[in-house]
């Protein structure tokens, strides 16, 4: 078994070196963009899940900047932190501009922190990505905590008032880069007073539909809701239950907008959950209109600029990929293999416009959009062949591009 599995990753190191080379050619040493790498990531048993949504992140630039800089501070003890901070060093000093790196460390370390991971078995890109970006948050803001506790031990000063653990921990750069705001407002149909309630989030969970857009779904998730009979809402100005309207608005946009569509739902009657495989068709460019009228920067405008995907009928089968917008194109990212594609190929990602072939379905699960001025003077200018610019999109499902890709191994 152990032979076995050493010749398969060494024919897999074989066939990499071939593909990146001629990745390397395809794009050519004078349009290859300076200081770029694109490395593929070895899997390591199902971990296919984690590895999109690394190469999605890496290609997310505020992100990889940041993960960088911190890698150039003094060393911590070993964290899920240092230890992606570990690979994407690891990528972007390598010689050569293409190739395949194992992620074997962070998948070591993942495993170790979350049992959750700990097996062979596939998981869910988005659960994984919402646990990756929280420990980060939460890594952050224990080590800010610690330094400020240092410094004042160092200083004489540490008492109970300087010490308030009950504090609210001051935002970290995960919370610049990916956190938006969303405002609850329940208006009393009799009195008319709103009420609200923010919430914060780092990504956006839309339901889906046939044949319709990331735009369509976007407004369905700010839809009225009325709150009657005995789901009747509580006015404080009346002091009764009263009929009301609901809806949820953005208040305020984050700098990258991640947006989760929901393919699984379960259904009572499998007593299991199932996959909407529905055609929903995203823009490269996205304005959202359902923003709270004291909305910070309502008129931003977003760019896609990764997708991961996952390839397969149900959410513990198939296959994840991830697609990223680099500089002037687009590359597909599958484990080990990275490709150059057309952005006219993105379209065979949108769903199926029926339930015919489920299982040959590669369909959007999520999406990420980085936001810029559209009045900034430093927008790069793109012709109609190149109206892509800097996007970023998550995804999910589809086993016909698996077949294809891996052939029979």
């Amino acid at each position: 078994m152990e032979i076995l599995m050493t010749v398969s990753k060494f024919a897999s190191f074989c066939t990499m070196g071939a593909n990146a080379s001629a990745l390397e050619k395809e794009i050519g040493s004078e349009q290859f963009p300076v200081n770029e790498h694109y490395f593929g990531l070895v899997n390591f048993g199902n971990t296919c899940y984690c590895n999109s949504v690394l190469q999605a992140l890496y290609f997310c630039r505020p992100f990889r900047e940041k993960i960088l800089a911190y890698r150039s501070q003094p060393r911590r003890k070993e964290n899920l932190l240092t230890c992606l901070a570990d690979l994407f060093h690891s990528i972007a000093n390598q010689k050569r501009k293409v190739g395949v790196i194992p992620p074997k460390k962070f998948i070591t370390r993942l495993r170790k922190e979350n049992e959750l991971f700990d097996n062979y078995m596939q998981q869910d890109a988005h659960e994984f990505l919402n646990y990756l970006l929280n420990t980060i948050a939460d890594l952050l803001q224990e080590e800010r905590k610690q330094e400020k506790t240092n410094g004042r031990l160092a200083n004489g000063t540490l008492d109970s008032q300087n010490n308030n653990s009950n504090a609210t921990p001051a935002p970290t750069w995960v919370h610049e880069i990916f956190q938006g705001t969303l405002t609850n407002e329940t208006r009393c149909l009799t009195c008319e007073t709103i009420s609200s309630k923010d919430e914060d989030f780092l990504d956006l969970s839309v339901d889906v539909e046939q044949n319709t857009s990331i735009t369509h779904c976007l407004r369905g998730f700010s839809n009225t809701e009325t709150l009657c009979s005995e789901y009747k809402y509580y006015c404080e100005e009346c002091r009764s239950k009263q009929e009301a309207h609901k809806r949820m608005r953005v208040k305020k946009l984050p700098m990258i907008l991640a947006l989760h569509l929901k393919r699984f739902k379960y259904m009572e009657q499998l007593q299991r959950y199932t996959k909407l495989s529905y055609r929903v068709v995203f823009p490269l460019e996205l304005r959202l209109f359902n923003t709270s009228g004291d909305a910070t920067n309502p008129e931003r405008l977003y760019d896609l600029v990764a997708v991961v995907v996952h390839c397969g009928s149900g959410p513990k089968r198939g296959h994840y990929i991830a697609i990223v917008k680099s500089h002037d194109f687009w590359l597909l990212f599958d484990d080990d293999i990275v490709e150059k594609i057309d952005a006219q190929a993105i379209e065979e990602f949108y769903g199926l416009t029926s339930e015919i072939s489920k299982n040959s379905d590669s369909s959007t699960t999520a999406v990420r959009y980085r936001s810029y001025n559209r009045a900034a003077p430093h927008r790069p200018r793109h012709d109609g062949s190149a109206r892509l610019l800097r996007l970023h999109l998550d995804w999910g499902e589809g086993e016909r591009l698996t077949a294809s890709r891996r052939g029979a191994q």
